[in-house]
């Protein structure tokens, strides 16, 4: 019988994880076991999960935060382990109906495919889109986009299709592909990983990734990254996200070795310091520029 391993990592996720549960608990497909790796939350998280009483729960505690790969990746070798058919990766800031579960499966079935994907809307405007469907832009060195992103849903757009990217806050995956491909690239703290784990599997071809627009769940975008950093007049990018993502996005151009990435990180120094100068996102102080430009080359000896 087909069994899904639903793996979620939680870090000081108090103010999501109950309707994520309730939610899960309430699907109409029973079958799957709850993998829940902990990167030592210091807020109720804990208590929360230690109120369930259910033996499809597994909960592994790390004593430090090993970042979202590296968590991703110990409940993905827990449910392979079980035998789990299928994994599920899922934030635990998304909420969804009964049948979420029920309707992935049978996109399987009906698809030939080795991943599924819902639409994903946000949860606070649940007319707005945040993904549906999506690929990589090579223009942009190979950045993942998102097919009608930010904008209002309409019953014609859009449609369920083979795609080639999909973010991992709500992605199934047959088992075998983990075998084929592999895990989660560790050396992502977080950024990033779902984009390298994607585009292998774009390169690989052996398994396909169906975008399925007949269901959807709504997404707390930037709610457990906090990835927007505010002060009394602006909204800037946090120093978290640009020292991850500004790292991350040269480690992964040069992972996927050729002379067009190469040439792409050098211009990417040059953006990124056109970026600080004139984005209003981002604050004007020598500690934001250092931060910047160290991140850059950490990702050239990662």
């Amino acid at each position: 019988m087909e069994k899904i391993g639903v793996v979620t990592v939680t870090y000081n996720s108090e103010n999501v994880i109950k309707p994520f549960l309730e939610n899960l608990y309430a699907q109409s497909f029973t079958n799957f076991n709850l993998y829940v790796i902990d990167n030592a939350s210091t807020d109720s998280t804990l208590d929360i999960l230690n109120n369930l009483n259910d033996n499809r729960i597994c909960q592994i505690r790390n004593e430090n935060n090993l970042g979202v790969a590296a968590a991703n990746n110990i409940g993905i070798k827990k449910a392979l382990l079980d035998k789990c058919t299928y994994v599920l990766i899922a934030n635990n800031d998304i909420e969804f109906n009964t049948k979420l579960l029920e309707n992935m499966l049978s996109s399987f079935k009906k698809n030939n495919c080795g991943l599924v994907t819902p639409k994903i809307m946000y949860h606070n405007d649940k007319n707005k889109i945040w993904y549906a469907g999506g690929g990589f832009k090579k223009s942009n060195g190979y950045l993942p986009y998102h097919n009608g992103f930010n904008q209002n849903q309409t019953d014609l757009e859009y449609q369920s299709c083979y795609v080639d990217y999909a973010p991992t806050c709500c992605l199934l995956v047959k088992s075998e592909v983990f075998k084929e491909i592999g895990l989660m690239d560790e050396k992502y703290f977080v950024y990033f990983d779902d984009t390298d784990f994607m585009y292998r599997t774009k390169k690989n071809k052996k398994y396909k990734l169906f975008y399925d627009s007949n269901y959807c769940i709504f997404h707390k975008v930037g709610s457990l990254t906090k990835s927007i950093q505010y002060d009394k007049k602006n909204n800037f990018k946090s120093d978290f996200f640009l020292k991850q993502n500004t790292r991350n996005h040269v480690y992964f151009l040069r992972k996927n070795t050729s002379v067009y990435n190469y040439m792409f990180c050098f211009f990417l120094f040059i953006k990124n310091n056109l970026r600080f100068f004139f984005s209003s996102r981002i604050k004007k102080d020598i500690s934001t520029f250092l931060l910047i430009n160290k991140s850059y080359f950490k990702g050239w000896f990662l």
